[in-house]
C-alpha cells in the first residue's frame, strides 16, 4: 500500500510516499502557492498524478480543520482557505481516498502513536514553522476540542493592552521567520541570507548576537510553556520543527524554563520538553497515521 503524505505551511508543501508502516519511498519539496486554493489543489494534484500508484492522500495544513467533514474553517498561515471544504476540492482531481487534518495535530498523532510521548498519557507537542502550532493528547488521544481549535497556540495574545493584530499573536511574533528576521536585524544582514544554521554556527562560535537572539528566542517560548503547564498539567512537551534539530535550541530552552520555575514563589509541576523523534517529518507521519485510523 502507498499512501501520498502532503504538509502544506504558508512556506512549503512537502510531500512523500509512504507505505502503512512509515517507510518513504520517495519526497520532496516546492513552495506552497500563495494565488489562492485553485493554485493549491491542481499542486496538490499534480503531485498526485506524478506518483501514480498512490492508495490515498492524506493531507496535513494549517488552520482550523473539521476533518470528519475535510473542511477547513480557517486557514491559518494561508487565509484563503477560510470556509473550504478542501477534501470535496480535491476529490474532484483526484478520485481517491483523502483525509485532511491540521499539521500540528498530525505532529501530535505521530509522536502519540510512534514517537517521543508513545509512552506518556498526556502531552503538548509544539511546532515550530512559520507560526507555532500546537497539539494535545489527553488519554493517548488526540484532543481536538469542540470547533477542532484545541492547542491553537499561535492565537494566544502577547499583550492586553496592545492592538490585537498580527503582531500581537504569538505565532506570528514568534515563528521561525521572525527569529531569523530579529537576527538578520542585529547583524545588519539580509534577510534572504539568513537561515536557522547561519544563527546555530554562530551560537556555536558564541557570537553575542547569535547567543542574545536565542536566549531572547527561547525565553519567550519558555514563558508560554510555563502558562500552558499550569492549565493542562501534562506529561511531557515535545518540541518540534526545524529549531529543535539543534542541541543548543533545547539546551536554552530548558535553561530558561528551569529558571521560570526557580523563580516562581510558589512549588508548581514542572513541565518537561523533549526534542520531537521526527522533526519536520512529524506532519507527514501523523498525517499517514489519521489517514490510517480512518482507512484501515
Amino acid at each position: 500500500m502507498k499512501v501520498l503524505t502532503v504538509d502544506i505551511d504558508g512556506t512549503y508543501l512537502r510531500y512523500a510516499c509512504m507505505d502503512e508502516f512509515m517507510n518513504i519511498e520517495r519526497r520532496g519539496k516546492i513552495f506552497t502557492p500563495q494565488e489562492g486554493r485553485a493554485e493549491l489543489i491542481e499542486a496538490v494534484a499534480r503531485i498526485f498524478e506524478a506518483v501514480g500508484d498512490a492508495q490515498g492522500i492524506a493531507v496535513s495544513m494549517p488552520g482550523i480543520i473539521d476533518s470528519e467533514r475535510g473542511y477547513c474553517a480557517m486557514g491559518g498561515a494561508l487565509r484563503y482557505n477560510d470556509d473550504f471544504y478542501f477534501r470535496d476540492a480535491l476529490y474532484q482531481r483526484c478520485k481517491t481516498k483523502i483525509h485532511v487534518e491540521n499539521n500540528a495535530k498530525c505532529a501530535a498523532m505521530a509522536e502519540a502513536a510512534v514517537g517521543s510521548l508513545m509512552d506518556d498519557e498526556d502531552g503538548f507537542v509544539l511546532i515550530f514553522s512559520t507560526m507555532i502550532g500546537g497539539g494535545y493528547i489527553r488519554n493517548h488521544k488526540l484532543y481536538k476540542g469542540k470547533h477542532f481549535a484545541a492547542g491553537e497556540v499561535s492565537y494566544i495574545i502577547l499583550n492586553s493592552g496592545q492592538k490585537l493584530d498580527d503582531e500581537n499573536l504569538w505565532g506570528r511574533s514568534f515563528g521561525v521567520p521572525k527569529f531569523l528576521q530579529r537576527y538578520s536585524e542585529v547583524k545588519n544582514m539580509d534577510i534572504d541570507t539568513v537561515d536557522l544554521l547561519t544563527i546555530f554556527d554562530a551560537v556555536q562560535k558564541e557570537e553575542p548576537e547569535a547567543v542574545a537572539c536565542l536566549q531572547w528566542y527561547t525565553e519567550e517560548i519558555a514563558a508560554r510553556i510555563f502558562n500552558i503547564q499550569t492549565v493542562l498539567d501534562v506529561e511531557k512537551f515535545s518540541i518540534g520543527g526545524e529549531p529543535a534539530k539543534y542541541p543548543a535550541f533545547m539546551e536554552y530552552l530548558r535553561n530558561n524554563l528551569k529558571q521560570l520555575y526557580a523563580e516562581c514563589p510558589f512549588k508548581l509541576p514542572q513541565a518537561q520538553v523533549v526534542p520531537s523523534k521526527f522533526y519536520s517529518d512529524a506532519n507527514l507521519i501523523g498525517a499517514l497515521q489519521c489517514w490510517l485510523t480512518e482507512n484501515i
